[in-house]
């Protein structure tokens, strides 16, 4: 088993369309409404062939809700039990590709397999690789009351702790408040 370090440097993680689409395409997913086109949340993460039917859609959903843990996780040990469990249900053997001309790349199941399997496999291993570069800190849920939106966070310190800047501060004004009455 290889076990990949964190890939900083000067302090911060290198973020890019190879360690940036499976773990915002699974915030996106998580938090997605029931009302969401998939078809165009898919697109709109650069994943190929997103053809879905109502059972995929409904696949999809379920994965979300297993999803959901890895950005809630309140240690690093927790987090990798729940990517295990979900690289086990959604990762194949390692294929090496070179689909759309593009250079020699690895997925985690064959390019030929359906839409679901693909996308579990690219949220998967995407968290996955991420959790190991960065030690579990760049992964998270929105600290504000009543909220929950998850997020990757690729901000330069790795120190966010709301999904906006507008909850940030709606939070700030509400503690505020909360000590003025005090």
């Amino acid at each position: 088993m290889t076990i990949i370090r964190r890939a900083c440097c000067h302090g911060s993680v290198h973020f890019n369309h190879d360690n940036r689409t499976g773990p915002e395409l699974s915030a996106a997913l998580v938090n997605a409404g029931d009302d969401c086109d998939l078809e165009e949340l898919l697109r709109d993460h650069a994943i190929r062939r997103p053809a879905l039917d109502a059972r995929s859609a409904a696949a999809l959903r379920a994965w979300a809700r297993r999803l959901r843990p890895v950005f809630t996780a309140s240690s690093a040990e927790e987090r990798c039990v729940v990517l295990n469990a979900l690289l086990d249900d959604a990762a194949g053997r390692i294929h090496l590709t070179t689909h759309d001309g593009l250079s020699p790349h690895l997925h985690l199941v064959a390019d030929e397999e359906d839409v679901v399997a693909r996308v579990r496999a690219v949220m998967a291993g995407g968290l996955a690789v991420l959790t190991a570069w960065t030690g579990g800190t760049r992964l998270g849920a929105c600290e504000r009351a009543r909220c929950g939106t998850v997020f990757v966070d690729t901000s330069r310190g790795g120190r966010r702790r709301y999904c906006t800047a507008r909850c940030g501060n709606a939070d700030a004004v509400a503690r505020h408040r909360a000590a003025a009455r005090r």
